[in-house]
């Protein structure tokens, strides 16, 4: 019987490529799901904005993918060699990490007085840039391990399989995502301990931060230790004579193909328009007073569509226009992004928790924008399989990875900057040198409220910036983006890389 294509990878190379996308989905869960939402309620939105910082690494990964193909042991293997050690260092900063992160992340509130003098934007002082610099470092290593990951899954599936691995890269990622939102949130909430799994209501959750980075620190250790001595590495000979500064050079000439240029710009300019909506919709429905375990929720229930559609997305993305579903996806994240404006304005007031109608607003509205970005995610990760040149391995794919995850990085800094600039929200009630100070964060608003005085809400930046991004993505697809992805998919495969040049 033959088997379809895509049971070549779920079959035999299933454990590897999975498991090692799932434990680069733990920290990525964290760094861009729990971490932001457990701190929305000590900080304002520039000094998240600074948080962001640290899932830089993943987006210019590019920068050192060359030295990560080139450089090896031969009696390790050319990925194990970065795999085996990447893995290492992150279980053990994570261990030490888990000694500290909970009194990081929960440091003793400021007292009146100190507000004072601090400002009403006291962040309980909370170390922000000790704990960008710990989760950059450990980002980085993720991506480290990716570039290897990446490069080692070209050359386990077989040719008809391989516009089916970013399916499995999104079911592995999704896994660890999940286990360190949906369920590490629920579990780290007093709310959902008290109510499903305490006979005795306590202040805090059954798992802190700390102990469930301890937990996946040895989880890290005993993937690895069954990587060096139950997974071999078959010897394939790719880009090993060109060494990393031929390597530099490969990736050089192929950024400076007509039909490169234009590829790289629409990947760092198309998620602009929807990049306010997935960086801040969610936080300003927190700050109305959704609970945090019922917007983790929504990942619960979009997980096994992400699996299922991902899979039809990978087939629809194999036919002559591969990148036709990327595009109706763009559209999709467009209206979802002007759906969350309505939502978050539409928010009912002094209602807790909000009535079902609304929850399943939200939860849907969530999940509809998530399935439009797996969509996008999947058609866009088999077009770039598929023209992925083999003569650099991993690295053409980290090429290419690298100019999309930075299309949705770089923006998201500026966005969250510019939403509290464009904000004005200040207290009613001076203090006591005549300020009307701003309280953005829930430390100025408790401190308003100690004043008896009520924050006033004169500007939401969110709306500013939400609008003006929705327009102008909506443009740029019409106008630009559009036009040049259908003339780039018709391009024959062999344009695509170095050796088209000699023809």
């Amino acid at each position: 019987m033959k088997l379809h294509p895509i049971s070549h990878f779920f079959l035999p190379n299933l454990h590897f490529p999975q498991s090692t996308d799932l434990l680069q989905g733990i920290p990525v869960g964290l760094s861009f799901g729990s971490i932001p939402f457990l701190l929305k309620a000590k900080l304002s939105y520039s000094q998240i904005a600074i948080f962001s910082l640290s899932s830089w690494p993943y987006s210019l990964k590019l920068l050192w993918s060359p030295i990560v193909d080139a450089v090896y042991t031969p009696k390790l293997g050319r990925r194990k060699s970065w795999i085996v050690p990447i893995q290492i260092l992150t279980g053990i900063l994570f261990y030490l990490l888990g000694h500290h992160i909970d009194a990081m992340m929960n440091p003793p509130p400021l007292a009146v007085e100190e507000i004072t003098t601090a400002g009403s934007d006291a962040v309980h002082h909370v170390p922000i840039y000790a704990l960008t610099y710990s989760f950059l470092m450990t980002i980085f290593f993720c991506a480290t391990q990716d570039i290897a990951v990446d490069g080692w899954a070209l050359t386990l599936l077989s040719k008809d399989s391989l516009s089916y691995a970013s399916t499995a890269q999104t079911i592995g990622l999704n896994c660890g995502y999940f286990l360190s939102f949906t369920v590490f949130l629920s579990f780290n909430s007093s709310e959902f301990s008290n109510k499903y799994l305490r006979s005795v209501p306590q202040e805090y959750g059954v798992l802190g931060l700390g102990d469930y980075m301890k937990f996946w620190a040895w989880m890290y250790f005993l993937v690895t230790a069954y990587l060096v001595f139950f997974k071999e590495e078959k010897n394939v000979q790719d880009n090993e004579d060109l060494g990393i500064k031929g390597v530099y050079s490969t990736i050089w000439k192929i950024c400076k193909l007509p039909h490169m240029r234009k590829f790289v710009f629409v990947l760092l300019t198309a998620k602009i328009g929807f990049i306010c909506h997935e960086a801040v919709t969610s936080l300003k429905l927190l700050e109305k007073g959704f609970s945090r375990e019922d917007m983790a929720l929504s990942v619960l229930l979009d997980f096994p569509l992400q699996i299922f559609f991902g899979y039809y997305a990978a087939k629809w993305s194999n036919g002559q226009r591969p990148l036709k579903p990327w595009l109706w996806a763009f559209y999709g994240r467009l209206a979802c992004a002007a759906l969350g404006m309505l939502i978050v304005a539409g928010y009912p007031q002094n209602q807790h928790p909000v009535g079902m109608i609304y929850f399943i607003v939200i939860m849907a509205s969530t999940i509809l924008s998530s399935f439009m970005s797996t969509i996008q995610f999947v058609s866009i990760s088999a077009f770039m399989t598929s023209i992925a040149d083999p003569i650099i391995g991993g690295t053409y794919m980290t090429l290419l990875n690298t100019f999309s995850n930075f299309g949705g990085t770089w923006p998201k800094f500026f966005v969250l900057e510019a939403v509290d600039y464009f904000t004005k929200n200040t207290c009613s009630i001076p203090n006591e040198k005549g300020e009307y100070l701003s309280c953005t964060t829930e430390v100025g608003k408790d401190y308003c409220s100690q004043m008896n005085g009520t924050c006033q809400l004169e500007k939401d930046g969110y709306y500013i910036v939400g609008t003006l991004c929705v327009v102008l993505g909506f443009f740029m697809l019409v106008f630009y983006i559009k036009p040049i992805v259908r003339k780039l998919e018709q391009l024959p495969r062999k344009l695509w890389r170095l050796d088209s040049e000699k023809d």
